[in-house]
Formats: C-alpha cells, structure tokens, sequence
C-alpha cells in the first residue's frame, strides 16, 4: 500500500521565516513542496484576548510516515510559542503528483 500524502496547513508571522523553514523542510526531504500564500489575516484568541495578526499561510506535501519528523522539526524552527501545525489526509488528487510527493520525502525509515 502507498503512503498516505498529507497536506499540513502552518502559519508563520512573515515571509522570511516561512521561507527560510520551508526551504529547510524541502532540503531534508521531509516535506516534497511548501506553498507560501502571503497576506493573510488570522483573528484568535490567545491568552484571554480577540488577537489579530497578519501571517503567512504555507501549504506543507508531506506523507503520513513522515509527519512525526517534520512536525518535530516545525516545532523546533518554528518562533510561535504554540504553532498552527495541522494536517489533512488527502484522498484524492492526481495519481502522478501524490506518487511524485511519496518519492520526494523520506521512507518511513528514515523520517525519525
């Protein structure tokens, strides 16, 4: 059976850091591609208060095997005290690219 690709939603607070992560993410094959879609709005609440801030919203390929390492290692680069790190499993999406994103992470294996 093929690995399963996720797809991993982060948010970072500018587009510097979120390149410099998503480059690092890419090198080590943990993720096959990051997306960086700037300017976004986010609006939450932290620590008792309505908080808005302007952020960069990435867009994380990745495989099921490997998620443990690569949000070991988003939380170790990332600045946030608690960073959005969250994932969904794709069920659907051209065979050709989901087998291109298998082949560009780790092996099960070696993510740890």
């Amino acid at each position: 059976m093929s690995a399963r690709v996720l797809l991993v939603f982060a948010t970072f607070p500018d587009i510097d850091t979120a390149r410099k992560i998503g480059a690092q993410l890419v090198e080590k094959q943990l993720a096959a591609c990051v997306n960086l879609v700037p300017q976004i709005e986010s609006i939450y609440r932290w620590k008792g208060s309505i908080e808005t801030s302007a952020e960069i919203l990435a867009l994380i390929k990745t495989t099921a095997d490997t998620y443990a390492a690569l949000e070991s290692r988003l939380r170790e680069l990332h600045p946030y005290e608690v960073p959005e790190i969250i994932a969904v499993d794709l069920q659907v999406g051209l065979p050709a690219y989901l087998g291109w994103v298998r082949e560009s992470v780790l092996s099960a294996d070696f993510a740890d």
